[in-house]
Parts: structure tokens; C-alpha cells; sequence
């Protein structure tokens, strides 16, 4: 993967390059929007709480497809509120902390979720080198 962050625009506000080159071959990988929700059906409290919960279920996903967190190329984030912002970063951050490249990532304020106690949604794409 290569890092896209042109020294002729604005530098990223966080953790995240503005572009990624995928190599030719690269196998694609899209999750579904992941919730903060458990496989009981607890949902945590709390922004960061419901993101770590949606890195974990990203994690399962891509590990079904012989993928990982070193193969995201870009993050689609949601949050239902402003405040809900630093809490969604914070989990996004410590989940990047491992990878050698920063995805491409978008962030959102989205007005809710199929239910109320859901706070943020996240989904990625993936590009696994063949």
C-alpha cells in the first residue's frame, strides 16, 4: 500500500491519508456497516465503548476473508452526534496503532441509527495482496 498525501494540499486533521494506492492483483474486501453490538446483543454505553465493539466485529470479518487490519485502504465512519467524535477517534487510533500505513478515512454525523442506543457505525474496504 502507498500512502497518497500531497504536500500541495491541506495535511490530514487526524490519523489518516488522504489516498492509498492498492497494488495491481489486490484482492477487495468490503465490510457491512459494524455496530457496537456484542453476539449477545449487549450494546456498551458510551461512543468509544460501541467503536472498540465495531473494530472487534471488523476484525472477525476480515479475518473470515484471510484478511486484516494491515489490509484496510479505506474507513467509512458514522457517528450519531459531534460529541460522539473524540470517543469514535480514540478507538479508531489505538485500532491503527499496529498498521505500517494510515487508510483513507471518512467520518460522518449521520442524524441515527436503526435504534436509538447505537452511536457509531463504522465499515471498511480491504485490499489483500494476492
Amino acid at each position: 500500500m502507498k500512502e497518497l498525501t500531497p504536500t500541495t494540499i491541506a495535511a490530514p486533521f487526524a490519523r489518516y491519508s488522504h489516498g492509498i494506492e492498492v497494488p495491481a492483483g489486490a484482492r477487495f474486501v468490503f465490510t457491512s456497516g459494524q455496530l457496537g453490538l456484542s453476539p449477545d446483543g449487549d450494546v456498551p454505553e458510551g461512543a468509544e465503548a460501541q467503536a472498540v465493539l465495531c473494530f472487534r466485529n471488523i476484525d472477525a470479518v476480515l479475518e473470515a476473508a484471510g484478511a486484516g487490519r494491515f489490509d484496510v485502504v479505506r474507513i467509512n465512519a458514522f457517528v450519531s452526534d459531534r460529541t460522539h467524535m473524540a470517543g469514535y477517534m480514540a478507538a479508531r487510533d489505538a485500532w491503527l496503532d499496529v498498521v505500517d500505513h494510515l487508510p483513507a478515512s471518512t467520518l460522518m454525523i449521520v442524524s441515527g441509527f436503526t435504534r436509538p442506543e447505537f452511536l457509531v457505525e463504522v465499515e471498511v474496504v480491504a485490499a489483500v495482496g494476492e
